[in-house]
């Protein structure tokens, strides 16, 4: 969604300028967004077509889509005859999620009929991994092995499956699996790991996050010994002390859940919340500071003198994931890229 978080337009350049060959989405809304902002790499909308209306979209603007079943073949080679060119499509194989995807055993029959459709280019085949970040391979395993077997019997058919691939961030930071059976690929399908963010504890490797969530001190109040902070009294102070205000609430990403848990960086150094999160204001237990109004406070990443909440961490205190915490950044938070 809106790249994780950081803004579809800047990211696809800064991919595409990367090296990536192509730029995958969910909607054709999405993909539209970048067609308009410029972005001229082929693209993917993972979300299929639903109805003649997007389906003549993907034709007119030159998107591939997603297949799921057979349904919207009759729906694309239409738009494509209507459009005098053909329609590129991806069929996504369900080996076990049980989310999208033609089911296993109808995939080589389906993958014979896009490639027998004159007005449908099969572009690529690929499945999604359930289970890649768990530390037991055997769930990916048997889903390899199942993948194998569809491609195996497509290309019986005579199919030629164009790209294959299988790899989300989580399979390509897990150790080599010899006993996966996993077939050949040539693509891979990252998305947290682009962005700097690992998708399980145990998955290790040199990340910088890109995204920081930072905003300013915007009150202060010396409270005393026995004073309750925010909606319903649920913090109550201990000693006499700061409490800083930040204007930004779970109406700009920052979970409700992290009320009286999640902590932020205040001039560097880790601060507890103190009390709920409200829609739209933040309290912090800023102790005896130091502390002024304006100073800078991140709620993850990285502070202007080096230090680091990693949004792992954040996530963690409010109970979720740190996919969330970067797609729930709401649209009033301005977004400012660097090094574009």
């Amino acid at each position: 969604t809106d790249a994780y978080g950081h803004g579809a337009p800047a990211v696809a350049r800064a991919r595409v300028a990367a090296g990536c060959s192509s730029v995958a989405v969910l909607t054709l809304a999405e993909a539209g967004e970048l067609r308009d902002a410029g972005s001229a790499p082929p693209l993917l909308a993972l979300g299929g077509v639903h109805d003649a209306e997007e389906a003549d979209e993907a034709v007119a603007r030159g998107v591939a889509v997603a297949l799921h079943g057979g349904a919207p073949l009759a729906l694309l080679a239409e738009a494509a005859a209507r459009r005098g060119r053909r329609a590129d499509v991806q069929v996504e194989v369900d080996t076990g999620m049980r989310r999208m995807g033609v089911l296993a055993e109808e995939a080589p029959e389906l993958l014979q009929r896009v490639q027998e459709e004159p007005r449908l280019r099969l572009e690529g085949v690929y499945t999604h991994l359930a289970c890649a970040e768990d530390p037991d391979p055997g769930f990916s395993r048997a889903q390899l092995r199942s993948f194998a077997e569809v491609l195996a019997a497509a290309r019986a058919r005579g199919v030629r499956p164009g790209l294959v691939h299988v790899a989300n961030s989580a399979a390509l930071l897990a150790p080599p699996d010899p006993g996966s059976g996993e077939p050949a690929t040539d693509a891979v399908r990252p998305g947290l790991l682009l962005y700097g963010a690992s998708p399980a504890a145990h998955l290790v490797a040199p990340l910088r996050p890109v995204m920081t969530l930072r905003t300013r001190v915007a009150a202060l109040r010396r409270v005393a010994a026995g004073d309750c902070v925010g909606y319903g009294a649920t913090f109550r102070v201990t000693r006499p002390g700061l409490v800083a205000t930040l204007p930004v609430g779970y109406g700009d990403g920052v979970p409700w859940s992290a009320a009286n848990r999640g902590s932020a960086l205040l001039r560097g150094r880790r601060v507890p919340f103190a009390g709920r999160v409200s829609m739209d204001f933040v309290t912090l237990d800023a102790g005896d500071g130091p502390v002024e109004l304006g100073d800078e406070v991140v709620l993850f990443g990285e502070a202007s003198g080096g230090a680091r909440l990693p949004v792992e961490e954040a996530a963690a205190a409010a109970g979720t994931l740190a996919y969330e915490l970067l797609v729930r950044v709401g649209r009033r938070v301005p977004r400012v890229v660097v090094g574009d």
